[in-house]
């Protein structure tokens, strides 16, 4: 029998992972096993973006090249149904609909020097762990959307608005760059926190390794200047202030907590801890009479709105009241 070519077997092999990224069910195991392979050879990268470009178009295009005849879908591909938009079945399914994957892309023509492009978006409340097609892992706390685009030259994140922690997979000949509003952060490979205000509030927070940060004209009011940050450091962009402080680990640990559902404020405004809250759970949340302007300090989960306000009331001069037809709830001093 004659052996597969090389080039069929790292297209297969792609398809597979693709299907296994798109599942849901991906393991630190799984991600160490996807980098050890994406390490192994140089070709293995490009084939698969390619292969996550089009992934959330193949529901649509697998049934259409079997109409045709060119592809012949596998049992489990045409009984299993989709999780959500896009290339998503379950792990049992993976292998058998990778074949269908691979036959695919042999059918259809493939720009392979157009840039792969993922999007998520997290809703109220939610919180997402992903894995990018380069290894990279991001966790994106609610109401966040970001754009990833893969190329042979660079990785590219779109983040418009809302909170992300990144642990780039190492790659020095593909610096990674997260563009928001008020200024983009670029690394080769680090662990590192980004919040984008809607307000053009840049704050981003270093775990591990060292990143760049250059900020835009807004910031400050300045024309673009770039910070260099190593691990500790954590920038926050205004647009009337910037400021780098060095944070200590029980810091560090405070400002990522948003991870685990728990945000950590000390002498906050309080309409900025509001705003917190209001963004968190889609719910529009107000003050009135200098409420505002009380600092709080706690660490609160925040993802428990009702039990925020019910202690804000006992432990701060104020009175928490809803409109019963807006549902706009209203923080007023007592």
């Amino acid at each position: 029998m004659k052996p597969p070519s090389p080039s069929r077997t790292i297209e297969e092999a792609a398809a597979t992972w693709a299907a296994r990224l798109e599942s849901g069910a991906f393991s630190t195991a799984d991600r160490q096993e996807l980098e050890a392979w994406l390490a192994a050879d140089p070709r293995h990268r490009p084939v698969l973006a390619d292969f996550c470009q089009f992934s959330a178009d193949l529901e649509t295009v697998l049934p259409a090249l079997a109409a045709e005849g060119r592809v012949e879908l596998p049992p489990v591909a045409r009984r299993q149904p989709a999780r959500k938009p896009g290339l998503v079945w379950s792990l049992a399914g993976a292998g058998a609909l990778a074949m269908a994957v691979a036959a695919a892309w042999i059918a259809l023509p493939v720009n392979p020097a157009a840039p792969a492009i993922e999007r998520i978006a997290t809703a109220a409340t939610q919180r997402q762990t992903v894995t990018l097609a380069d290894g990279s892992v991001v966790e994106l706390n609610a109401h966040t959307s970001i754009e990833f685009s893969l190329t042979e030259s660079e990785r590219r994140v779109r983040l418009a608005s809302g909170q992300a922690f990144f642990a780039v997979a190492k790659d020095g000949s593909r610096p990674f760059t997260v563009e928001t509003p008020a200024g983009s952060v670029r690394v080769t490979g680090t662990h590192f926190d980004v919040r984008a205000d809607p307000d053009a509030l840049l704050e981003v927070t270093v775990e591990e390794g060292s990143v760049q940060v250059r900020l835009g004209e807004n910031a400050a009011g300045n024309s673009p200047s770039t910070f260099p940050l190593q691990a500790g450091n954590r920038l926050t962009a205004r647009p009337d202030q910037v400021t780098v402080d060095q944070l200590s680990a029980d810091e560090i640990a405070d400002a990522l907590a948003w991870r685990q559902g728990i945000v950590v404020f000390n002498g906050t405004p309080l309409s900025e801890v509001l705003a917190r809250f209001a963004r968190h759970h889609g719910r529009g949340i107000t003050t009135t009479g200098g409420a505002g302007d009380l600092l709080f300090g706690s660490r609160v989960n925040l993802d428990d709105l009702d039990g925020f306000l019910d202690g804000l009331e006992s432990s701060m001069p104020v009175r928490v009241t809803r409109d019963e037809l807006t549902g706009v709830i209203v923080v007023r001093p007592r």
